[in-house]
């Protein structure tokens, strides 16, 4: 997409990198992994003002962005847990207190 192209773009990725450097999914691991991109954690979809919002960015590794993201936007449930083994899904059954 041309947004990628744009230096606006590519500034704010070098900034988002240079405050987060390591993956968030991995970190709630216990993982301390490098990121290498910058997600959206709201799917753009091609709007411009969502794309550019750096509140809507968080770095993740590409592992982590190609497997577990993508399994996240396509079924609504987040994958895996934290180092306690407690599951990332705030939905999941072990996250509800009543």
């Amino acid at each position: 997409m041309a947004l990628y192209n744009k230096s606006k773009w590519k500034e704010i990725r070098k900034a988002q990198l240079r405050a987060f450097p390591f993956c968030v999914y991995c970190d709630q691991q216990g993982r301390i992994i490098p990121a290498t991109v910058v997600d959206h954690i709201i799917p753009h979809r091609g709007d411009k003002s969502l794309f550019f919002d750096t509140k809507n960015l968080q770095s993740l590794c590409k592992t982590c962005h190609d497997a577990v993201k993508q399994r996240f936007e396509k079924s609504g449930v987040l994958c895996g847990g934290d180092s306690s083994g407690i599951p990332f899904d705030p939905n999941h059954h072990w996250n509800r207190y009543e």
